[in-house]
């Protein structure tokens, strides 16, 4: 995995190994992961194990499927995601702890061969209601292969940490 730099141009971009507390994060900040190349025999891997369906098992069979080819699991891609967003830039304090994801879309199929990568954006930022030791951080995160088209997006709901419990936010 090689890390993707920052675009010198795009000031929201956030610098990569920071931690991010709650009041660190604001509407609009983009952070960026590494790249994951995706080879065959991970597609066959975790779909044997995970989601046995011929067009993620077998080149010949998925030429006859609406996908025209083998392509890697929507939940393949997802565990794909989650490990480029773990290693990428956008570090809260405590850790990525979801609460949930909303609008999980899969707009094309995964290939062998294809190199992704994530940008997520912070899209709502709000204090937790039960838990005031943290924040409830919306973020969409998009995952791409190397021709910049989308294969996944999805929004998260974060639970992250605050510095200071009930401070006001400064972002």
């Amino acid at each position: 995995m090689s890390d993707l730099g920052a675009k010198a141009s795009d000031e929201r971009v956030m610098p990569v190994n920071r931690t991010y507390y709650f009041e660190d994060l604001s509407i609009g900040q983009r952070f960026r992961s590494g790249t994951y190349a995706v080879e065959t025999e991970r597609i066959k891997a975790f779909a044997r194990e995970f989601d046995p369906q011929p067009f993620h098992l077998d080149e010949r069979a998925a030429a006859e499927t609406i996908f025209r080819g083998l392509a890697a699991s929507g939940w393949h891609t997802m565990a794909i995601t989650m490990r480029l967003m773990v290693t990428g830039e956008l570090r809260p304090a405590n850790g990525i702890l979801g609460l949930g994801v909303e609008n999980l879309r899969w707009p094309k199929p995964v290939r062998p061969g294809d190199v992704l990568s994530v940008e997520s954006e912070v899209i709502e930022i709000r204090p937790s209601t039960s838990r005031p030791g943290y924040g409830v951080v919306k973020v969409q995160h998009t995952t791409s292969n190397q021709h910049g088209d989308q294969v996944q997006v999805i929004t998260s709901i974060l639970l992250v940490e605050r510095r200071e419990p009930g401070t006001a936010q400064s972002g």
